[in-house]
């Protein structure tokens, strides 16, 4: 029989990841190849350009723009304060009277000078940008002038959906088994700087608890999108997520709704408990797919910092897999045949089929693009 692939979401208790730590524009790499990072250590920096503001000079001096060269007393490139003198005139007859002078509105640099328009282009301050190493480990590669490549071995989950920019804390298990349900008031003081797992739903009340109470994230089975829509004041857009700034970082692993967090999950979870990790909501669902992710570190030796070729994840008779249509959406099963016929659908069309047995023990047949492999 011809091997059939699906879609992937991977939990696992111990894969080799490599990480790519780059800059948006050329800067300073801070690190050198085999240097052992923590996720917290700044690897790489730079300087963002800063706005740029027109000012039209001449008219603040009340000269005309053909006038303004023999008042100005700055030059491109040069660097400003708000007490820079830009230009100014000599006053009536040299005497001083009626002297006007033209200080720079903000701090930073000029940029450029018009004997046209009289205008000038100011910018401001450069902006510092630092890269951190988000996960701990070694540094197999750097990119000079733009990064580099930090691997290691870890315990790893990815998600479903998620907000929310990269952060680091320590995994606190809250919820006591997948399909629990916490309230707020599960969450104080004891969670301040955590990753805190939550189970099968995560309320507003509870994110708003975590926000009040300085949890890192929420991990949680499923979460309600109006709620998400409360939290950020618009609705989801269809761009990547993970530049969200609420305080903390959600990472869905099933869906949206109340969705039993699938228990190999919860279990790896659980295990890791009090652990360090390394979390982000980053999310794209269209073309080149980015899901968010779980990381936590383990030890391990350079030797063993391998990474095996990327391979489409394959549907085979015992595949556990992931339903991501409705009115099954989030539900885990196990694949236990895989026809090769086409089968009518619903929708009138021909399609590939599989049969799979939910972990409730029902059985159903769903088209192939419906699911998506948990791979292990």
């Amino acid at each position: 029989m011809a091997q059939a692939y699906s879609a992937g979401l991977t939990v696992t208790e111990n894969i080799v990841l490599r990480k790519e730590r780059i800059l948006p524009l050329k800067g300073k790499v801070l690190v050198k190849k085999g240097d052992h990072v923590k996720a917290d250590d700044i690897v790489a920096e730079t300087l963002l350009p800063g706005k740029v503001l027109p000012f039209n000079l001449a008219n603040k001096l009340g000269v005309t723009p053909g006038q303004l060269e023999q008042f100005i007393k700055i030059e491109a490139g040069q660097q400003i304060t708000k007490n820079t003198i830009l230009a100014a005139t000599k006053g009536f007859m040299g005497t001083g009277l009626f002297k006007n002078e033209v200080r720079s509105p903000v701090e930073g640099e000029v940029e450029s000078i018009s004997a046209v328009t009289g205008q000038i282009l100011l910018r401001e301050p450069r902006i510092p940008i630092q890269v951190k190493a988000f996960i701990d480990g070694i540094v197999t590669e750097v990119m000079e002038d733009e990064g580099v490549v930090i691997e290691n071995k870890s315990a790893y989950i990815q998600g479903i959906f998620g907000i929310g920019g990269e952060t680091v804390g320590e995994i606190k298990v809250l919820a006591p088994a997948p399909d629990a349900v916490i309230s707020a008031s599960d969450i104080g003081e004891s969670c301040a700087a955590k990753v805190i797992v939550t189970g099968a739903f995560t309320s507003y009340e509870v994110i708003k608890a975590a926000q009040e109470n300085g949890v890192k994230a929420i991990i949680t089975g499923g979460i309600d999108d109006q709620d998400i829509k409360k939290i950020l004041g618009h609705d989801i857009g269809v761009a990547i997520t993970g530049h969200e700034n609420i305080g903390l970082t959600i990472l869905v692993t099933e869906g949206f709704g109340q969705i039993n967090m699938a228990r190999k999950t919860y279990d790896l979870l659980k295990k890791f408990d009090g652990h360090k990790c390394s979390i982000h909501g980053k999310t794209q669902i269209r073309a080149g797919v980015i899901r968010p992710e779980i990381i936590i570190p383990l030890k391990f030796d350079e030797k063993e910092l391998v990474v095996d070729e990327a391979s489409l994840p394959s549907l085979e008779i015992g595949t556990l897999i992931r339903v991501i249509r409705q009115p099954n959406f989030g539900r885990i099963a196990k694949v236990t045949a895989l026809p090769e016929e086409l089968t009518k659908v619903e929708s009138e069309t021909m399609v590939r089929i599989l049969e799979a047995q939910f972990e409730d023990g029902t059985k159903m047949v769903l088209p192939r693009a419906n699911v998506e492999v948990i791979e292990t």
